[in-house]
């Protein structure tokens, strides 16, 4: 068949009744030279909505399914009674469909129904198509769907603003999309090339996970301690009710389940550095934000040097607040904060303020090393997160933070120890970049496989 015209123009006139949303049709998106044998055809020519809907029976559980943003695909969200839904119709899923999320499309929420989640239900909110096995492979029109290029699209398509959540990319505007279709073969070829990729950035990054556990495992090794997964497992144990009440059952319990003690000599945080927090200035004056002093939140606290912030204070919001400037070379440990936040620790590369959700260390004692405690504070993440869930208050505070025992090693024990620590994050850290390299490589490949401006065997 005849490669379609590679010549884009430079102006063109469509109705106004095309421009619905101000969208630009997507036949006028691809104009682009086709290989021999490829076609550029609509999407909704390719594909066949499932329509099914049972009423949801008041007394009957169903397992609710959602799909993930970017492509990470389905799950088993959540089980509930069919009295407990908003909705009174629920729609089965349908193994080898595509389906994706209306209200966030524009953050790559596209996947492939896997045939485990067969038992699964949706609401309406979740459209499938079951794609024509003569024509187009399940995978390759994800792959379409999650290009960078057509994600662009579905953020210009979907109703309202992707600043909200209430954004829905309808049916009609993804039935209406252009997609380059080659040969089922070269389909094949491309979503072959596409899950091999995929098992080696996989395969990266369980390797990265483990030589982490790897190194954080020596490291406590080096101080006599043990991680959580070699602690032995009680069925009973007594503690006190006084430490209960402050501490939480199951931060007692991991501690009579077999924390082992430090051959070396252990200190309270609070005897090692001084510990502060911070402060928020009133969000209902501009003129405190937007300065020269960097400000951090909990979730740029991620187990990094922070350099950078996302937000800054002016003088007046400084001193109009309980926020402080703490020097280069801090520790902070996020008090609270959203998932997996909680527990997290970072250090300062810049001075900077904090918010009230962080506390700083500073003003560290001669007798420790600071990356040496930065790192066993990151060894002790989970404990750190089961002290703040043993109780009430899901939150830590300052504390339980300044009550956690520290071995402290010789100094040149520290420094030894900590050599180690650094040569194993470095490689990782190389390991990472690879990674890294690898996503970024697949991506642009897949991406031009798709648009039949690369062919496998230069990929």
């Amino acid at each position: 068949m005849a490669a379609k015209s590679a010549i884009a123009p430079r102006a063109f006139a469509v109705w106004w009744k095309d421009l619905e949303r101000w969208v630009i049709p997507s036949s006028l998106l691809l104009r682009q030279t086709l290989p021999a044998g490829w076609t550029s055809v609509r999407i909704g020519t390719l594909v066949r909505q499932v329509t099914t809907r049972i009423k949801a029976e008041p007394e009957t559980e169903y397992k609710m399914a959602g799909v993930k943003w970017y492509g990470e695909g389905v799950f088993h969200r959540e089980t509930v009674r069919g009295n407990g839904m908003s909705a009174n119709q629920v729609t089965p899923l349908v193994p080898g469909a595509l389906i994706y999320n209306r209200l966030f499309a524009w953050k790559a929420s596209f996947a492939v129904v896997p045939p485990e989640l067969a038992d699964c239900y949706v609401s309406n909110e979740f459209p499938q198509f079951i794609p024509d096995a003569a024509r187009i492979l399940p995978e390759y029109l994800y792959l379409f769907c999650t290009r960078e290029a057509t994600i662009r699209a579905v953020n210009a398509a979907s109703t309202g603003s992707a600043a909200v959540s209430r954004n829905r990319f309808k049916e009609e505007h993804f039935l209406g999309f252009e997609i380059p279709l080659p040969p089922l073969a070269e389909q094949k070829a491309i979503v072959a090339h596409w899950r091999k990729a995929k098992d080696e950035i996989a395969a990266a990054r369980n390797r990265i996970e483990r030589d982490k556990t790897a190194i954080e495992t020596r490291f406590l090794a080096d101080v006599g301690l043990r991680s959580l997964q070699q602690m032995p497992t009680r069925k009973a144990f007594a503690v006190l009710w006084k430490d209960v009440e402050r501490w939480g059952v199951q931060m007692i319990g991991m501690n009579a389940l077999g924390r082992s003690k430090s051959p070396f000599p252990e200190s309270r945080l609070f005897d090692l550095c001084s510990i502060g927090s911070g402060g928020t200035p009133s969000r209902h004056r501009p003129n405190y934000f937007g300065g020269s002093i960097p400000w951090i939140k909990t979730a740029e606290v991620r187990h990094e040097v922070i350099t950078t912030t996302e937000e800054t204070l002016t003088e007046e919001g400084l001193k109009n607040s309980s926020a402080k400037i703490y020097p280069k070379g801090s520790l902070i440990v996020a008090m609270y904060g959203q998932g997996a936040t909680r527990g997290r620790t970072a250090k300062l590369g810049i001075n900077a303020a904090t918010n009230q959700a962080c506390a700083v260390l500073f003003n560290f004692d001669p007798r420790i090393e600071t990356d040496f405690l930065w790192y066993f504070l990151m060894s002790q993440y989970v404990n750190m997160r089961a002290l703040a869930s043993g109780n009430n208050q899901p939150n830590l505070n300052a504390d339980m933070i300044s009550n956690l025992r520290i071995p402290v090693p010789p100094l040149a024990e520290q420094q030894k120890i900590m050599e180690r620590v650094a040569a194993g994050r470095a490689e990782i850290s190389r390991e990472r970049e690879a990674a890294e390299h690898l996503t970024k490589s697949i991506h642009a490949e897949i991406e031009a496989l798709i648009l039949g401006t690369q062919s496998l065997k230069d990929a």
